[in-house]
Order: C-alpha cells, then sequence, then structure tokens
C-alpha cells in the first residue's frame, strides 16, 4: 500500500501525478477520497451516485492537475472539480427541471395551516422521501404530478384499484408522520 512517506511533500506529489505515476495518484486518491467523498454525498445524496462522481472527479483531476498553478489550496481547486462533476450529473439528469413545480405545491401545503402549517417544506419533503416506494412514487404523481389514476395504472402496469389503495394508504401514513411530529 502507498503511503504518504512515499510523497513528503505535497509539490513533490503533485510533481508525480502530472507525470502520471500511478503510485503517486493512488496516493493522492487515499489522502482526498474522504473528504471528496462527502462533497459528492452533500450534492448527490445516494452513496453509489456519490461514489460514481467520485471517480468521475478524480478522473478529471489527474486530466487536468497541469493546470493547477499553486494558488490557493489544492484542496480547494479539487473541491472545485469535485463540485461541478456533480452538478454537471444533476443537470444531465434533469433533477431541477420540476424545482418551480414542487415549489408552487409546498407553497400550497404549508399554507393550509393545521399540522402542514407546523412544519417546514424540507421536513414534508423528507418525510415523502421516506415513504415506502409503492406509496411515494404513487402520492408524487397523483399529488405532485397529476396524474389520474388511470394515467398511474398504465404507467406503473397496475390497476386503477391499486392505484388508489397505493394513494389512500399514502395520505394515512403521512397523516400518521404529521400527527406524531406534532
Amino acid at each position: 500500500m502507498t503511503t504518504r512517506k512515499d510523497f513528503p511533500d505535497q509539490r513533490e506529489l503533485l510533481r508525480a501525478c502530472i507525470k502520471q505515476d500511478p503510485k503517486a495518484q493512488r496516493t493522492l486518491y487515499e489522502l482526498y477520497s474522504p473528504k471528496m467523498l462527502a462533497v459528492c454525498m452533500r450534492y448527490i445524496g445516494e452513496k453509489e451516485r456519490a461514489r460514481d462522481i467520485l471517480h468521475d472527479g478524480f478522473i478529471t483531476v489527474f486530466e487536468k492537475i497541469e493546470s493547477f498553478n499553486g494558488t490557493g489550496s489544492f484542496e480547494g481547486w479539487m473541491r472545485r472539480i469535485f463540485v461541478n462533476t456533480a452538478l454537471m450529473s444533476l443537470r444531465k439528469g434533469d433533477i431541477l427541471r420540476f424545482t418551480d413545480e414542487i415549489t408552487d405545491h409546498e407553497k400550497e401545503l404549508t399554507a393550509e395551516g393545521g399540522v402542514l402549517g407546523t412544519i417546514s417544506s424540507a421536513e414534508l419533503l423528507r418525510l415523502i422521501a421516506s415513504m415506502p416506494t409503492g406509496f411515494r412514487t404513487v402520492f408524487n404523481m397523483y399529488a405532485i404530478e397529476g396524474y389520474s389514476h388511470l394515467e398511474i395504472a398504465k404507467e406503473l402496469n397496475i390497476s386503477e384499484g391499486s392505484s388508489r389503495s397505493q394513494l389512500s394508504r399514502a395520505r394515512l401514513w403521512l397523516q400518521e408522520r404529521l400527527q406524531e411530529s406534532r
């Protein structure tokens, strides 16, 4: 296993990485991967996808390491690469396309008062995200996306009755969690 002792000086480590020395690249990866994985997790949320972003980010680091000019910290330079890599992944997935629509629904829900008026929209989204998959899928399609039960049934290859049942159970599940949070 490669250790930091092999490259006691950061400049020496960077010079070896510029020369594409596998030992140096491994050392750099081992030194920075925990911190950079944390950056990726903050943006991506899913550990496996975050690891993919981590690997893509390191490929970019190794391809562009020669462009690091020494001004500022190397870790800060790397962090920008990982943030940009994560954001590119989110854009490719078009993950932010419905943000405005969802935000509008959040405002409508929280404006109703009662239990919903006592929790933040972030808390409500966290609760929805923690629903069992079937409940969450039907709830999102019906309540947020505006699909009819017929459309949901066709999309998910289930009966309309199953769609109605999943929605009813999702609402009950959500009501119970909201009551608990009072």
